[in-house]
């Protein structure tokens, strides 16, 4: 099978659902009105609340939304084969993601900016706010500790990335104060800046003094390190706090010094790594050499396909970005569509090209399956051959392999780390709301809640013992990590059904998704608590058994309320501020 196929069979797809379908959703559902004051202009305040240029918001929301899960995920489900990943991509963005993405940044803007979490309370009742809360900063828990362990693998891994992603800090920076303290235009900036990154990253690749490798610093893989750890674990917790430093810097700076610059310039990275990657893939024009479906998994792709490819499908990650950062800087309530739909469908294109470059990185079906031989081998080896076969399609545009695997790692880690710092700014403000419901003046404080965001965060990712050793936290919650994502998504989906109801409208195209989504999840979660995590299971774990089960009683809990909610409800205007 012809890759370039089955990739522009889903572009078109990807092109259509914008085209159509995002239109009729923006006119006939979500109702835009381009004369709307959206809480960017009501509220300004310099810091979270500032009117923004659609496509420099269109940036930072994308990149925040597009870490490394629409690569790893869909990297690990091809396991299953490669045609129920992409039907699931393609599908599930069009469907699902895009109208998730926008009706969440739709009713944060008709509600003062405010994020899902605190609507449940309008929606739902008290109960189910506080429920839902909690549900979400689970989730930011496991986010932050995900994404800082990807990060600190990468730069263990590709040490020449490391410089060219640092340089990308001062350069943002400067970006924001020329922006809006002299009025210049981001556009020629970013390109510069973006234009510097991968001039370091070619000079690094070839360079091994540009190379920061700790592990070689103390001397190689076996050498010993600092408290009794070896070099690659001291290498690891040194990344995590250099990470966990900075995070905390950059969640509570104004959003225009850092966020927005940083993630503009991300998404000139999107583009040129998609363009990259697409062109390498129309160039070489590689065949699938993985198996459509994979009769002989240990595991089966349902429900677990729909959890395992969460970003890059749908994912409920998406809704707190919309609703916590994205909502407050929308300049027009119209631009919604592209920042909020356009988004998702970008983020279905790179998990797309993820699916295409693992399934065209080996020589032939036994090669793939000896390599993917069960979903653990999945797991651990997914991200590292999506970067393998992404250089392989780079060099298809004779860029040679070293400089196309830095530059795909610099690509990833930016991505992460933007995740990464939205995810800490928007644990913060659920620190602060919970601190004002439950009258606990310190948590509303922005340092005390950044501490306690930034300090959960590290214990999560360094205390766990696993499969990779010293800070296994990321890598043993990568399986909740999706199914929380997936629940949040579909309770999100119930929260926009419930308002559209309230308001008269036509809900089924928000209320079919939801249903699949939360009985997949649902389904899928009570299989992993019960029958993997438990402690009477072969494979049991105690965080993810502990953070399994609540999950799963507050969704459920939430869920129950909600539909009862929905039954009795008549027609109630509450998207007037």
């Amino acid at each position: 099978m012809s890759a370039i196929l089955v990739a522009v069979s889903g572009l078109i797809v990807f092109a259509l659902g914008y085209r159509f379908y995002s239109k009729f959703i923006a006119e006939r559902i979500y109702r835009l009105d381009p004369d709307y004051v959206t809480p960017a202009h009501k509220y300004k305040d310099g810091v979270d609340f500032v009117p923004t240029n659609k496509y420099v918001l269109w940036g930072h929301h994308f990149t925040s939304v597009a870490g490394a899960a629409p690569i790893l995920g869909p990297a690990i489900a091809v396991y299953w084969g490669w045609l129920p990943a992409v039907l699931w991509v393609v599908l599930g963005t069009v469907f699902a993601a895009g109208v998730h993405d926008f009706g969440t940044l739709v009713l944060s803007v008709r509600n003062k900016g405010q994020s899902i979490g605190t609507l449940a309370n309008k929606l739902i009742g008290q109960r189910g706010k506080i429920l839902f809360l909690f549900i979400i900063l689970i989730l930011v828990l496991m986010v932050n500790a995900v994404f800082a362990w990807v990060i600190a693998n990468l730069f263990i891994t590709y040490p020449a990335s490391v410089i060219p992603v640092f340089i990308q800090i001062p350069l943002a920076i400067w970006i924001g104060y020329a922006v809006y303290k002299r009025n210049v235009k981001m556009l020629v900036p970013s390109l510069v800046a973006l234009a510097v990154m991968y001039a370091t990253a070619i000079v690094a690749s070839g360079t091994e003094f540009l190379q920061i490798d700790l592990v070689r610093y103390m001397g190689g893989e076996e050498a010993a390190g600092l408290f009794g750890l070896g070099a690659v674990s001291t290498a690891f917790f040194i990344w995590i706090l250099i990470l966990l430093v900075y995070v905390y810097i950059a969640s509570t700076l104004p959003v225009w010094k850092l966020l927005q610059p940083r993630d503009f310039i991300n998404s000139h990275q999107l583009v040129v790594g998609l363009a990259i990657l697409y062109l390498g893939l129309f160039l070489t024009n590689p065949e699938i050499t993985a198996p459509a479906t994979n009769p002989g998994a240990d595991t089966s792709w349902m429900p677990l396909l729909f959890i395992t490819i969460a970003c890059g499908a749908i994912s409920g990650f998406h809704g707190l970005v919309s609703s916590g950062t994205s909502s407050k800087q929308l300049n027009k309530e119209t631009d919604a569509r592209f920042v909020g739909y356009f988004g998702a469908v970008g983020e279905g294109i790179l998990a797309l090209v993820s699916i295409m470059a693992v399934v065209t990185l080996f020589a032939n079906a036994d090669e793939f399956l000896g390599a993917y031989d069960s979903f653990e081998s999945a797991g651990a080896i997914g991200l590292g051959n999506f970067v393998e076969g992404a250089g392989n399609l780079a060099q298809g545009l004779m860029i040679p392999q070293a400089v196309a695997t830095t530059i795909v790692s610099i690509i990833v880690v930016s991505f992460a780390a933007t995740t990464l710092d939205t995810s800490v700014r928007l644990m913060r403000y659920i620190i602060s709301e919970l601190g004002t419901e439950y009258k606990v003046q310190a948590l509303t404080k922005t340092h005390v809640a950044t501490t306690i965001a930034v300090g959960s965060t590290a214990a999560l990712v360094l205390i766990p013992e696993g499969p990779q050793g010293f800070g296994s936290g990321g890598y043993l919650l990568w399986p909740l990590f999706g199914t929380s994502n997936q629940l949040l998504a579909g309770i999100s989906l119930l929260l926009i059904s419930l308002w559209l109801k309230r308001l008269g409208r036509n809900y089924i195209y928000t209320l079919i998704p939801m249903v699949f989504l939360l009985f997949m999840t649902m389904y899928a979660l009570f299989q992993q608590v019960v029958f993997q995590w438990a402690w009477w299971a072969d494979g049991s774990n105690t965080l993810l058994f502990v953070f399994g089960a609540i999950n799963f009683v507050f969704a459920l809990w939430i869920a129950l309320t909600a539909f009862s909610v929905m039954a009795k409800t008549g027609n109630d205007p509450m998207d007037n501020d």
